[in-house]
């Protein structure tokens, strides 16, 4: 790990990957995050010289070099739980996970059957917002949010970005070809009063430039 890096001495939490939200023992809700931009920006952050803590949905992918500390999760209850049991001591917080926004009000501990009644019908409840808590926290760590979006890119960034009061949000477009499980992206980075587009690049590349944009706009607001 770099001593002399852009994050040197400085403690960064990071989310990543999908959530699953179990129906019954063997169905689940879910989403097609790869956690591969996650986990490329914890290991360009460790290499930033951050001391990088990984929460982690339920991906097959190797924790990256420079990552102090990962906590495997599968729900969006227990990332929830994972983040805000290490959030108090983080100077920077990046929420790249897809969080279902949905879970089974009520788990069945047996497989749901076909029946001649028909298909059956399942209730659903809004699972915590775990960005929007995280920024409304007093005080709060330096808050980067992510947005996957199939249109309208930067209007819809810019509106999530102050909706849950963000610092930073890095927001990409996504369809069936790209984006989410791709192994490139593009990003466009915004904040309060500016923003920059980061071109399609491999995600490990993608990360470093992100998280050289994350450092100066963190270095820029401890000395405004």
């Amino acid at each position: 790990m770099s001593r002399d890096g852009l994050l040197a001495g400085l403690k960064v939490v990071i989310d990543a990957g999908p959530t699953c939200e179990d129906i019954d023992p063997v169905r689940f809700l879910g989403n097609r995050s790869s956690g591969k931009m996650g986990f490329a920006i914890a290991a360009a952050a460790g290499a930033a010289g951050a001391e990088v803590t990984l929460v982690a949905g339920p991906v097959a992918l190797a924790t990256p070099a420079g990552v102090a500390r990962r906590i495997d999760v599968r729900s969006a209850l227990q990332m929830r739980d994972a983040v805000f049991s290490v959030i108090d001591a983080a100077d920077i917080f990046i929420a790249t996970a897809a969080v279902a926004d949905w879970r089974v009000a009520s788990y069945s501990e047996r497989k749901i059957k076909k029946e001649p009644s028909g298909t059956p019908i399942l209730e659903l409840v809004e699972n915590p917002d775990i960005l929007a808590e995280v920024a409304a926290r007093s005080p709060r760590p330096f808050v980067v949010g992510f947005a996957a979006e199939t249109d309208h890119v930067l209007e819809n960034g810019r509106k999530k970005l102050a909706r849950k009061k963000l610092d930073m949000l890095a927001a990409n477009h996504v369809d069936a070809t790209s984006g989410i499980g791709a192994d490139d992206n593009a990003l466009e980075v915004l904040w309060a009063d500016g923003g920059v587009s980061l071109p399609r690049a491999p995600k490990p590349d993608l990360a470093k430039a992100l998280v050289a944009c994350i450092a100066a706009r963190y270095r820029a607001r401890m000395h405004a």
